[in-house]
Formats: structure tokens, sequence, C-alpha cells
């Protein structure tokens, strides 16, 4: 039996605050109540979009937070301001309603405060709109002066403002379709351009197809990594870092199933939902195995693969329209590390790769420092790999998530 119903205003609320005190990625607080309350898909609605149109946009509402109250404000009055905030600014719900519900889940005490921020927060919406242009682009895409300084760097003003200023918006649900297990497309669901096979879901996700293994739920982004694989009928493949399995199932799909496939995972409670996705992806001669690529390929796949799939741990710097809090957890010395550790990561895998194979780095980074600077660090101290091309996929131009990928061939 669910507990006691709770409206999903007061459970964004609580989540927000949940959130803000670390340890819990926003969609699993989602999730939890979710499940916890057994939320009817209209209240799940409006309870993930509070959340996570808070944390997208968490900078600019704290801006204007404080431009109505200076000063501090107790932490569970803070953030149910930023969730009303939110509502008025963001997703420009009813105003009446955001200010009486809000101010109702306020404890007696502190309602005529928040009463007050957000009637003015009312009268003052052609005041903050008109002052958007003049603040610095940090605080008017909600993101770490860091990663905001960073971008501006690489890629320039505009293109750094245009990035984060995509990553503000709600991102699609894409779903790629199994030539294994045909199906009618719902007249719905509309092609992604340039992504045959690939389309933006609309209404709720298919499960029985999904179920059936007729289409897998992945962003476009991923296609590119396979595309620069090419995999052929009756290769020999490795996918090296496979869990879930979206990459595995579409080279599956590649090769209409005719693939021999090691998908090798580091986590062993994945291992099982990874064997589930590819079999039901419609693959026959395919192993699931345990391995940990910081440390030495196993003598039996040494040059035992025609092509090596090596999809690395990264920062999710590509993804964080659709990692909400990506941004927030998100640290420049981590980069650092993990730059270290995907050289080693590809310094192993390579090993797998036979003479005359190819390899397949990829991530769903845009950051140079994980993506060509590790690639080109490999080359110099491993001659007989040259760079055949690579591509990098900033999220913006492509209308979806942001990737790198690059192929390496072995001589």
């Amino acid at each position: 039996m669910p507990p006691k119903p709770e409206n999903a205003r007061s459970l964004a609320w609580k989540a927000l605050l949940r959130w803000n005190r670390g340890g819990v990625f926003a969609e699993t607080l989602v999730e939890r109540a979710a499940a916890e309350y057994q939320l009817p898909r209209s209240d799940r609605g409006l309870m993930q979009s509070i959340v996570y149109g808070t944390l997208r946009n968490l900078r600019l509402l704290e801006h204007w937070r404080y431009a109505l109250r200076p000063g501090a404000l107790e932490e569970k009055m803070h953030w149910l301001v930023l969730a009303g905030l939110c509502e008025l600014f963001v997703l420009h719900h009813a105003e009446h309603a955001v200010v009486s519900e809000t101010v109702k889940l306020a404890p007696a005490r502190a309602r005529g405060v928040i009463n007050g921020m957000l009637r003015n927060a009312v009268r003052r919406r052609a005041e903050f709109a008109a002052a958007l242009p003049t603040l610095p682009p940090a605080v008017r895409y909600s993101m770490p002066d860091w990663l905001a300084t960073r971008w501006t760097r690489e890629f320039g003003e505009a293109e750094a403002c245009a990035m984060m200023e995509w990553n503000l918006q709600t991102p699609p649900v894409y779903a790629r379709l199994n030539p294994l297990r045909p199906m009618e497309v719902p007249a719905e669901w509309t092609p992604h351009p340039g992504a045959p096979g690939w389309y933006c879901i609309h209404g709720p996700l298919p499960l029985a197809a999904l179920q059936a293994g007729q289409v897998y739920v992945a962003d476009p982004s991923t296609r590119h990594c396979i595309c620069l694989l090419n995999p052929q009928r009756g290769e020999k493949i490795l996918d090296a870092c496979a869990a879930p399995g979206g990459k595995s199932a579409a080279i599956i799909g590649a090769t209409q199933g005719e693939v021999h496939l090691l998908a090798t995972e580091l986590e062993p409670h994945r291992l099982p939902q990874l064997r589930e996705n590819l079999c039901r992806a419609g693959g026959e001669k395919l192993e699931v195995a345990q391995h940990d690529w910081t440390q030495p390929c196993p003598p039996e796949w040494c040059g035992a693969f025609d092509a090596v799939l090596l999809d690395v741990p990264c920062s999710n710097s590509g993804v964080l329209q659709r990692r909400v809090d990506a941004r927030w957890r998100m640290q420049e010395e981590e980069i650092d590390r993990l730059s270290v550790l995907q050289l080693q990561i590809l310094e192993r895998a390579a090993d797998a790769v036979r003479s005359g194979g190819r390899l397949v780095y990829s991530t769903c980074s845009i950051d140079r420092q994980e993506d060509r600077a590790v690639v080109d660090a490999f080359l110099a101290s491993h001659p007989e790999f040259t760079l055949k091309e690579d591509y990098l996929a900033l999220p913006h131009r492509e209308q979806a998530d942001g990737a790198y990928a690059a192929l390496l061939l072995r001589s």
C-alpha cells in the first residue's frame, strides 16, 4: 500500500531538498517518489518538470531569488521559492495557482514571506526578462563558472552560449528501430533528420515494443561510433564497456545478428541485464563477461578481435541537457583524472585488436582533453595505430546529445 498521498509540488520540493544534501541523482529521486506514491502520469510529469526545471535553471533562479530578498533564507524556504520561480518563469504555469499552491506548502510562520516574494516576482516579470541579456552567460544559462569559461575558451563565446542555451531545453525521447525485429512505426513518431531508423517518441514509451526488442531507447548521438566502427557480418567484435547494451545492440542490428560479439562490463551486477538486452536485440553468437579494462587484456583476448568498440567513462559534458544535475556534480579536476583513466583503458583495450583490425574510441564528452587529446597521447606511444578519422558531435548542432568518436587502425 502506498504511503499517505502527497501532491506533486510537495514531492518536488522534498526531492530538491534531498538532492541539495548530496549523494542522490535527481532522476533517482523522481523515480523513487513515483514508485513509492504510485503517482499517476500527470502528477509524475508535474513533479519531474519542477525538479528538472529547477536544477537546469538553478543559477538563474537563485539570481532572481536574491533579487527578491537579499540575504539568507532557511534552506527549506529557499528551495520552495526556487521551485515556485521555476513554475512561474520556466514552466509558465498559471500565476495564481503557482503562488497559492506554493504558499500552502510553507509552514504558517513563513507563508507571508513566501507569498510576498512570489507576488513580487510576478510584478517584476518584465523587469527580469529585460535584464536577462545583461547577465553573465554562466548565470543566464545556469552553468558553473569554470565550465562556461572552459567552453568559451575551447569553442568561442557564440558557440559556447548556443550550447549552454541548448542544455536548458527538455530533451526528447528517441528510439532506434531494430531491423531484426520489424514493427509498424506509430504515426505520431517523427523521424530524426540525418539518422535513418531513429525516431522521436511522442506519447508514452512503447513498452511492448521495448520488451519484444523491436526498439531500443537511446540518443541518436550513439550512432556515430557505430558508423565509424562499421561492423561487418561474420566479424569478431568486442564492446569493451558495454552495459546497458545499447551500442552492442546496434552492432547486432547492423550485422543482421551475424556477428561474434563479446560484451564486457566492469560491474558484475550489470551482466544479467546486459545479456538480457542483447538476447532481446537478436544476438545469438554472443558472450557477456566481467572485466576491468584498467587491468591488462586477458591473454585469450589479445589480438583476437577484428574490431573493438571502447566507450569510456567520461565527464558527461555532452549530455548535460539529458542529465540535469551533472553540471553541478562536475569538477574541473575530475576531467584531469578522467583523461588519465581514459588513456589507461585505451591502452589496455587496444591489445585486443588483431593486426589489420580497428578500434573506435568513444565518449559522451565534448571536452578535447577527454577526446582528441587522449587519442593523440595514445598514438604518440603506439606507432602501430593510426588515426583514420574522428568526429565531434556538438549537441546544439546535432539536435541531439554531444559525443566524440575516433577510428584507429592497427597495422
